[in-house]
């Protein structure tokens, strides 16, 4: 068959090729949107890079609801196993399936006792025994945790999957130079290394830095609120979230300790949640802040009778892309915090026992 090829050589102006050619679709994401292919794409070339920068902690979760067709394209291929590890390539054949994330009833949060309710947790905070980390010992903490994996695949919108829960073990030094991560199933084999000469931030704090801070809580509100400038949802969400970051996987001084609740008391929004779980099956009473934005809230929970930190959760409360009020997207529990002699030493053992 003989090929027709036009012979109109003038070239086509602007009037001419908006008729002939179909409408474009609207390629525009939200700045949510934006965001979250930008840390898929970079989560992904620390995942495939030949020597990726270690983590030196969780990364706050990215959420994967209804990206359109087009962002879909670009992240689909690697979407379960970026957000399921972020440890190297060798994670991804072991990495478990994910399972459906579970719906709760929501607790309505209130004001009314938030002053009395931090300053029993600011007591038992400043009052407790904080062991003093020394040189050559690390900082160690055992998790029990589940993350967002995915939410809605183009082919079922109706379920939002996240990570089983699984134990989690981290050993940093307390200037924050060495560490290591034992994460089955989601990071390597054997677990990977934390070291890192990066200075410690609020971002990335070791326990020296953490020494630093400021313990009058207005001061301290003032630094976190400068520092985190510019990042997260909005300003009061990200100060609520950079606190949160701070209690799980990190000792802190116990004057700061109470300085931190205490601080965190001041920022807009935050609620007390009578009743919360955290990933253990604890029951408590929780420090909760909503996100705007994402329609999730963060619930930082506390033993009831104590008040000693158990763990986190984070529910969503408001309808937001498919996701159903009561999804329990994230839950995190602290079954043990201790200082030890050695990296990879667990509590009551001797030498390395990993």
């Amino acid at each position: 068959m003989t090929r027709r090829t036009s012979r109109r050589q003038e070239p086509l102006d602007d009037a001419e090729l908006s008729r002939l050619l179909p409408a474009p679709g609207d390629p525009q994401l939200s700045p949510a949107r934006h965001l979250l292919l930008e840390e898929h794409l970079m989560n992904e070339i620390q995942r495939t890079a030949p020597a990726p920068a270690p983590l030196r902690r969780i990364a706050r979760r990215a959420l994967l609801i209804g990206v359109p067709v087009t962002a879909a394209a670009l992240v689909g291929a690697f979407a379960f196993t970026t957000l399921t590890g972020s440890g190297g390539s060798a994670t991804t054949a072991a990495t478990p399936h994910p399972v459906e994330a579970p719906v709760v009833r929501i607790e309505t949060g209130s004001t009314a006792r938030l002053a009395s309710t931090v300053e029993r947790i600011a007591a038992a905070a400043s009052t407790g025994k904080t062991p003093e980390p020394g040189p050559g010992q690390y900082i160690y903490t055992k998790s029990k945790v589940s993350y967002l994996s995915v939410s809605h695949t183009d082919s079922d919108k109706s379920r939002t999957w996240v990570q089983p829960l699984h134990i989690r073990e981290t050993w940093n030094s307390p200037d924050g130079k060495q560490g290591w991560l034992d994460e089955p199933g989601y990071q390597p084999e054997g677990g990977v290394s934390l070291d890192s000469d990066v200075e410690s931030t609020l971002n990335g704090p070791s326990y020296h830095y953490l020494k630093t801070l400021p313990t009058d809580p207005d001061a301290l509100l003032k630094k976190i609120y400068k520092e985190t400038e510019g990042q997260g949802n909005s300003p009061d969400q990200e100060a609520f979230a950079t606190v949160g970051d701070l209690l799980k996987e990190q000792l802190a001084p116990a004057e700061l300790n109470a300085a931190l609740y205490r601080a965190a008391a001041k920022i807009p929004g935050v609620v007390v949640v009578d009743r919360a779980q955290d990933a253990a099956g604890r029951e408590g009473i929780a420090l909760a802040h909503v996100d705007r934005r994402s329609g999730d809230r963060t619930e930082w929970i506390f033993d009831r009778r104590t008040y000693t930190y158990l763990g986190s959760r984070a529910v969503q409360v408001v309808q937001t892309d498919d996701v159903e009020p009561g999804t329990v997207l994230e839950r995190t529990a602290v079954l043990e915090r201790a200082v030890v002699d050695a990296q990879k030493q667990r509590p009551g053992t001797r030498g390395t026992d990993v």
